[in-house]
């Protein structure tokens, strides 16, 4: 059964998507990009401001899902530009510290509302955790 993962604390679905679904015991996000769910506003026209962003939007929808970044078992993230992939690390690594989970990262030629950085992930719930429905 699809359980529908939705949290007022990540930005909107700007389309006909979700913020996340869960079937069975993975939970897969759709991608974040750096809105501020309290102002609907894009942050920053910057890669560390806008990294943060989306990992606190990714982690406001694992949260309502009932799991952590700690159970994240694959991501990917999609940067307009690869020269941001250090930076762009040096805040992944602050939400990600240790049992990393593996990972895709791909340069793209534009990203919904010309951001700088987008993630999405797949995350496992473990058996001693129960959901959080929020559909």
């Amino acid at each position: 059964m699809k359980t529908i993962i939705k949290t007022a604390q990540a930005p909107e679905p700007v389309g006909p998507y979700n913020q996340a679904v869960r079937i069975g015991n993975l939970v897969f996000t759709s991608g974040q990009i750096p809105i501020d769910p309290q102002t609907n506003g894009l942050v920053e026209n910057e890669i560390l401001t806008q990294t943060e962003q989306v990992m606190e939007n990714l982690g406001a929808v694992l949260e309502a899902a009932g799991i952590s970044f700690e159970d994240v078992i694959k991501t990917t993230v999609f940067l307009k530009n690869m020269d941001d992939f250090t930076k762009m690390n040096e805040i992944y690594q602050v939400y990600f510290r240790s049992n990393f989970p593996a990972r895709t990262t791909v340069e793209v030629s534009r990203l919904p509302k010309d951001v700088l950085v987008e993630i999405e992930c797949i995350a496992e719930m473990p058996s001693n955790k129960s959901a959080n429905k929020l559909s």
